[in-house]
């Protein structure tokens, strides 16, 4: 198989690389086989996923001999691996078949072609403001514009797929490509900003775009602001199905029948660049704290990692918000949020599914090892609920007010009173457990929220002053700019973020 020009690094005889622009250079994938006899070919086209989803197919009969099929996919295509299969009826109506299936054994054989955009990740997750960052990309354009922008105070409707908005950020930077068989490291600097979730977006010639996303914390930690908000990266990292590899199935531990046993962090994104479920779950909360003024120091799970305890966390920090699906965490943060808890600082969980797995850094990668819950440090007791049961959003609705006078700060301006019912979510649901500390509350529920399971909207605190709130769905950081969702989050800041 070949793309009928010179091959892109990597390349080889099951993976090829094209680039659909109608440049008249790598724009169509060349599928080459033999046959010994008379015989009807069918080659699928697949996406991957946690599963094959067939996007192309082409059927012929061919007579014994070498024979060429060639996939030229349009320009609209999205970059990233596609794996094909083909399909072989003799006259006699034998079959054969090349190529895995979703039900294929630990080593995938099939050919690939791996759609050419612009890959492009910052080695770090996060930098400190007025450093300089390193931007690795991966393309076969002609020339770049590289241009750095803040997510959150732009006003814009919802985000399509593939797609991040943002103010841009200085200059843009125009570089001319000459590496365009391999990846080449560019060096970005980020300029005297403030902390926030930044991305770069990288434009080409011939229309392609890419976007690279990092944070970037303050020069000095706690020195502007008392909250520190912690955005999940390590689980954005976990759910990227971006197939580095060239095997045709993303590089995760949900994608395709070989279980991977560790994901690398670093990686380009699908889709484009952009992290995943991004404008869904996370960019609305980025607005609510630029569009009412909120002061804040942006961390990444990294960026968590590095504190050497939980009183070095306190010292700098009265409240820290976990705005995302953080799922995936180190014994170290495990240990060190629940120290700072333990020493009364506040917390907020705005998603579900918080604290579920166990990971442990290797070098530039996590390694899965086992949920808390099974080392006998349940989540719950840390959280306040913890997850029980997830549907992909087959039962997402409103939550319902329960206890409102459990809380009244936080209900106060919004409207809503025992019997209210507000938003629509769903998708995954946490639950108050029997490890959950004494005095946890449940403010407001979902019933039948995902696979027929009540979540459960938490709050406690502890006797050294201690405050722990935890929204038990996905996810009021999706819904934060829209009312009544806006208040309640106003009313826990308010509540929470005060010394």
């Amino acid at each position: 198989m070949t793309n009928g020009d010179s091959p892109y690094a990597g390349d080889w005889r099951l993976l090829t690389t094209i680039s659909p622009n109608s440049d008249g250079f790598r724009d169509r994938a060349r599928i080459r086989f033999r046959l010994r006899e008379v015989a009807t070919v069918t080659i699928v086209v697949n996406r991957t996923k946690a599963n094959l989803e067939p996007l192309f197919e082409r059927r012929a009969t061919f007579g014994p001999g070498l024979h060429t099929v060639d996939w030229a996919p349009p320009a609209t295509i999205l970059p990233r691996t596609y794996l094909l299969r083909v399909l072989v009826r003799d006259r006699r109506g034998r079959r054969w078949s090349y190529g895995a299936t979703a039900a294929s054994v630990r080593k995938q054989t099939g050919p690939v072609v791996r759609i050419q955009g612009i890959d492009a990740a910052f080695e770090a997750d996060s930098y400190r403001s007025g450093s300089t960052a390193s931007l690795r990309v991966a393309t076969d354009a002609d020339d770049l514009t590289v241009q750095l922008y803040r997510s959150g105070p732009e006003f814009v409707p919802r985000l399509p797929r593939a797609t991040m908005s943002g103010v841009p950020v200085g200059d843009p930077i125009e570089v001319p490509w000459r590496w365009k068989r391999s990846r080449h490291v560019i060096r970005v600097p980020i300029g005297d900003v403030d902390s926030g979730f930044y991305f770069a977006q990288l434009t080409a010639g011939d229309g392609r775009i890419g976007f690279a996303p990092f944070v970037v914390r303050p020069r000095i930690l706690g020195a502007d602001a008392r909250v520190a908000v912690v955005l999940p990266t390590c689980t954005w990292q976990a759910y990227n199905f971006q197939d580095v590899d060239g095997d045709g199935w993303g590089d995760t531990w949900y994608a395709g029948p070989r279980v991977r046993p560790r994901v690398e962090l670093g990686r380009p994104f699908l889709d484009r660049g952009v992290p995943p479920h991004f404008a869904r779950y996370d960019v609305d909360f980025l607005h609510w704290l630029a569009w009412r003024k909120h002061a804040a120091d942006y961390l990444s799970d990294s960026d968590l990692e590095r504190f050497r305890s939980g009183a070095q966390l306190m010292r700098l920090y009265g409240l820290v918000v976990f705005a995302g699906h953080d799922e995936y965490v180190t014994p170290h943060v495990y240990r060190l949020v629940r120290q700072f808890r333990d020493l009364g600082g506040n917390l907020v969980f705005l998603s579900a599914d918080n604290f579920y797995w166990r990971v442990l850094r290797r070098g530039s990668t996590i390694v899965r090892t086992s949920s808390w819950r099974s080392l006998g440090r349940p989540e719950a007791a840390l959280i306040g609920a913890q997850f029980v049961a997830a549907d992909g959003g087959g039962h997402q609705g409103p939550y319902i007010v329960r206890r409102a006078r459990a809380a009244p700060w936080l209900f106060r301006g919004t409207g809503l009173r025992d019997g209210s019912r507000f938003g629509h979510f769903g998708i995954e649901i946490d639950r108050k457990s029997r490890a959950s500390p004494p005095g946890t509350r449940v403010l407001a529920q979902l019933p039948r929220g995902s696979g027929r399971r009540t979540a459960d909207m938490t709050y406690y605190e502890t006797r050294r002053g201690a405050k722990v709130f935890a929204f038990g769905a996905f996810s009021l950081a999706g819904e934060a700019t829209q009312p009544p969702m806006d208040q309640l989050l106003e009313n826990l800041w308010a509540r929470l973020s005060r010394p």
